[in-house]
């Protein structure tokens, strides 16, 4: 007899129920029902003891079930796409979670309890109503990604410092006009993506992300780069296209692991020294 299986994916099924087949399956961990015609979840799910990751996006669900806040063993949830304005405080008794995709819904706040999944690491609040970014997420001192790309983030509260174990932050698409001098404490922060905004500068302690490999600053109000960004020796993709540069600090000419650098679409008269010397060693340099 087949044991089992430890991973169901039903997504794109047009189901109006989970198969009664799921039912009492010791052995499932991964659930995944997104793209389908749910409207309710059964209560038997609770009785599925190894199920740590749950996938129910784009379903016509009214709201989080509590059938999902109830698996307080889940390590990761997949809500996107399910029209949410709210989310249940019972969230935060999901203290297992390592991955919560809140992504594609019409959220404009989240609740205190979020603040109580302090081993979270993935947070994904992409294409919400956000007009800054929750305080709730700031007790978050585990998480490695946050991306709350497509909202309507209008500043970066200086507490963004604070989340020290940062690796990729992705907040484009948004309005920010500014960023703190704080994010210069996101010590192991590798990828910063940013285009699409309305910055008019930067801090100078962007210079202070030693760990940076990848910073996209595209289709911004920028007229000068600090001469810092020249600190970063691991930086090596700088994306500067659709600014208003005319400049480029001679600090950059120097960058040493730089392969990628496109300043396209600015106002430069000529090639500034500084792409020229790293084109010279090699570099791309798109003008």
């Amino acid at each position: 007899m087949e044991a089992p299986a430890e991973a169901v994916f039903l997504d794109g099924r047009g189901l109006t129920a989970l198969p009664e087949s799921l039912r009492g399956n010791a052995r499932l961990r991964h659930l995944d029902v997104r793209g389908n015609r749910l409207t309710e979840l059964p209560g038997w799910l609770a009785d599925l003891p190894a199920l740590e990751s749950l996938s129910i996006g784009d379903n016509p669900l009214p709201g989080v079930p509590p059938e999902v806040t109830a698996l307080t063993h889940l390590r990761h949830v997949y809500v996107h796409e399910l029209e949410l304005d709210t989310v249940p405080e019972a969230i935060g008794g999901l203290v297992e979670l390592r991955t919560l995709d809140l992504g594609h819904n019409r959220l404009a706040s989240l609740p205190a309890a979020i603040g109580r999944l302090t081993g979270l690491e993935t947070l994904y609040l992409a294409d919400n109503r956000l007009a800054r970014l929750p305080e709730a997420i700031r007790p978050l001192r585990a998480l490695r990604y946050l991306g709350a790309t497509d909202n309507g983030l209008a500043e970066l509260p200086a507490w963004i410092g604070e989340l020290e174990r940062l690796v990729e932050l992705r907040l484009y698409r948004n309005s920010l006009s500014a960023l703190p001098a704080s994010v210069g404490t996101l010590q192991q922060l590798r990828e910063l993506h940013l285009h699409d905004n309305r910055l008019a500068a930067l801090p100078e302690r962007i210079g202070d992300l030693r760990e940076l490999r990848h910073l996209d600053l595209r289709n911004n109000a920028l007229t000068a780069i600090p001469t810092s960004l020249g600190a970063l020796e691991r930086l090596r993709v700088l994306d500067l296209r659709g600014n208003r540069l005319d400049e480029l600090p001679e600090a950059l000419g120097d960058l040493p692991a730089l392969e990628k650098l496109d300043l396209r679409w600015n106002r430069f008269a000529r090639l500034p020294g500084a792409a020229a010397r790293l084109a010279g060693r090699g570099a791309v340099v798109l003008s």
